[in-house]
This record gives structure tokens, C-alpha cells and sequence, in this order.
């Protein structure tokens, strides 16, 4: 297929929100201004005012549009009649390429791509994890039936985009190697993202921004700053930003360890927003494949504590003095060594030039469009 030929492109997910959400976006951009077709597929029941938002504001940018109808989080009967219902939409867009992302996205996409290519559509089917099903253990049985449904959908699959060295590693280790084509494409952020954000006169001692569930951490970055003032002997305060079901549960937490209005919650807003509030941030992660939120911490000048987890050491460094294990113990001993010394914590961060030429969103769009080129010349 010659290079210069435009591509209808469809991006299939579940939750338009978070990182999985973010990444979407940013590729629906780079494409568009390629000159593509571009839309998405999304879940109708997920998400709240700040992504109703963002779908407002991107709907009008793709020539495909925004289709959302509603998708199940987990595997039930439901599934079914969701699954037919996404089908006909998906069909109806005609997709030179078909690109899933997460663990449902990937099953609709390439389950998708393989009845449209009986039907004789032929679309590339692409799978982005993101992380997905490969956070589930090994040992597990809900771990043993998602990583069989991984090994079938492999079949089905005509190219793997991972985005860390993690989640390449961790899916050999516990789907087996992929039969098909695979390559590592880092998140990338734009030009503008490289600005510093300046801090607040007022701002707090530490910031949370991330969805508020377990997998997060919110609940370790609560403990690890009682652990921090009750070593320090001082009052700390601190900023969390986001929604979620667990939201409730953690504002719990913290009144039930004192901490009242010195812990505010806020909810989710754009990232270089919240990044003013608060002198330093915390992302306290029990798992990632390759978080944004670290990288636009970081090239936007700010002060990170991370945990090591997924890709989070490929930006940071596989020694960095800044990585801590998702452990509230942990992350409070680094809170101390932080704010010992926060000039100091401050000069163990990653130079913005070396986060400019392996995480940019230009090298993303184009790693990736040459993959879905590379699937579309097999394919024929």
C-alpha cells in the first residue's frame, strides 16, 4: 500500500477515561492532522463531566466521530447483546484499520475485524494492552481465563503495540510469545507539554492525581503521609485529584486518620491544572504498564516520587532515588527524604531533552502508523 494513501482508522475501547483514554486522543490527533479518517468507539456509561468534555471537544475533529454504546466491564451475559450492538456500529464505519485498546478493546476489535473480513471488509486488526487483563496473576484462575482468552485473540491479531518493555516482558511471561508482529511504542506528549508549570504561593506538601480505586494507590498515598507527619512530628497537607467509585471510601480514610480538611479532594481536571497545587506529587501505583501522568509530571518540571512498577522505571531510571515500592511504608520514606532536602530531591529528575526524544507524541503517531501499514501490506 503506497505511504502517501489515507487510512479510515477506528479506535476501540471501553472507559473513556484515564491513560488508556489520553493515549486514544492524542493518536486520533497526530492521525487527523495526517490527513486520515479517524473515530472511536467507546463505552456510553462510564466517565463523567470532565470526559463528556473531552469528547465534546475531539467529536468535531474526526471526520468518523464518536460512537458510544454500552460496553460491560466484565465478561457476562450482557456481553452478548453489547457485542452486536458495537458490532453494527463498527461495521457501519468501514475501518481500513481496526485498533483496540485494553482488554476489552482488544477483544471487540479483533473478534470485529475477523466477521468483517468474512463478510469481506478486510480491516487491520491491531491490539494495544495497555496494561489490561496482564495486571491479573499468573497463579490465578481469573489470571489463567484471561490470559486463555489472550492466547486465542493472538490468532486473531495482526499486530501487538506495547507501550513499555514491561508489559512486552510480562505478557511472554504469562500469555506465552506472540504469533503475531509486535513493537514498542512509548506514550508520547506534545510540545506544549514541555512547558514548566509554576507552583502556588499556597500550595500543599504532596499531590495524588489519578482514578480513585485501589490499583491506583490513593489509599497508600494516605497512610504513607500519616506515617510521614507522625515521623516528621509536623502537620503536612496534601491535594487528591480524581473520581471513582472508591472515592467515598478514601475521604473516609482520611478523616479517620485526622487529617479533616488538610487532605482536599478534588475532582478530575486536566493534569498541568492540578500540577500548580501541590510542591511535589506522588503516584503510588500497585500496577501500570506506562502511566502518563509520570511523564507529563515530569517534563512539566515537577517533583515526582514513584512507584516501581510497569514502565515507570524505563522513564525514570532503573536506579532513580525517586522510585519506591507501593508499599505506604516505602513511599514514606521518601516523603521524609523529600522534604529534607527539596532543592536536592528536585535534581534527581530526568532532564526534559532526553523525556523530549523518547517520549514524543510525534515518534508515537508515526511508530505506529508505519505498524498499521506493515499489517495492511501482509494483510494483501
Amino acid at each position: 500500500m503506497p505511504s502517501r494513501e489515507k487510512l479510515r482508522i477506528v479506535h476501540c475501547f471501553r472507559s473513556p477515561v484515564g491513560g488508556i483514554f489520553r493515549h486514544v486522543r492524542d493518536l486520533c490527533d497526530a492521525q487527523r492532522s495526517a490527513g486520515h479518517e479517524v473515530g472511536i468507539i467507546c463505552d456510553s456509561t462510564t466517565g463523567g463531566s470532565y470526559e463528556a468534555s473531552l469528547i465534546a471537544e475531539l467529536e468535531p475533529r474526526l471526520s468518523l466521530g464518536v460512537k458510544r454504546t454500552p460496553m460491560q466491564r466484565h465478561i457476562g451475559l450482557g456481553d452478548l447483546t453489547a457485542a452486536r450492538r458495537a458490532y453494527g456500529v463498527v461495521r457501519e464505519m468501514r475501518p481500513d484499520v481496526l485498533h483496540g485498546h485494553g482488554a476489552k478493546g482488544g477483544v471487540y476489535a479483533r473478534v470485529f475485524g475477523t466477521l468483517m473480513r468474512m463478510s469481506g471488509q478486510r480491516p487491520a486488526r491491531i491490539y494495544s494492552p495497555h496494561g489490561g487483563s496482564l495486571h491479573y496473576a499468573a497463579e490465578t484462575a481469573t489470571g489463567r481465563f484471561f490470559f486463555s482468552i489472550e492466547r486465542m485473540m493472538d490468532r486473531l491479531t495482526d499486530h501487538i503495540l506495547f507501550v513499555s518493555e514491561y508489559e512486552r516482558r510480562t505478557f511472554e511471561q504469562k500469555v506465552g510469545v506472540p504469533r503475531a508482529p509486535c513493537t514498542l511504542v512509548y506514550n508520547g506528549l506534545t510540545a506544549d507539554e514541555f512547558e514548566p508549570v509554576q507552583t502556588l504561593s499556597d500550595a500543599a506538601d504532596f499531590l495524588y492525581i489519578g482514578m480513585m480505586r485501589d490499583l491506583k494507590g490513593p489509599d497508600l498515598f494516605i497512610d504513607a503521609l500519616a506515617l510521614t507527619e507522625n515521623s516528621l512530628d509536623r502537620k503536612l497537607n496534601a491535594v487528591m485529584v480524581g473520581d471513582g467509585d472508591g472515592l467515598d471510601r478514601y475521604k473516609g480514610q482520611a478523616v479517620q486518620l485526622g487529617f479533616g480538611d488538610r487532605i482536599r479532594f478534588l475532582p478530575a481536571r486536566p493534569a498541568r491544572e492540578a500540577f500548580s497545587l501541590a510542591r511535589m506529587m506522588v503516584v503510588p501505583s500497585r500496577a501500570e504498564a506506562m502511566p502518563y501522568i509520570v511523564l507529563e509530571a515530569l517534563a512539566a518540571g515537577r517533583t515526582l516520587i514513584a512507584s516501581a512498577v510497569g514502565g515507570i522505571p524505563e522513564i525514570l531510571g532503573e536506579d532513580s532515588p525517586a522510585l519506591t515500592w507501593p508499599d505506604a511504608e516505602a513511599i514514606a520514606q521518601k516523603m521524609q527524604m523529600a522534604l529534607a532536602d527539596e532543592k536536592a530531591f528536585r535534581a534527581l529528575m530526568p532532564g526534559t531533552v532526553d523525556l523530549r526524544m523518547r517520549f514524543g507524541a510525534d515518534v508515537m503517531a508515526a511508530t505506529i502508523e508505519k505498524a498499521y501499514r506493515a499489517s495492511l501490506d501482509t494483510k494483501r
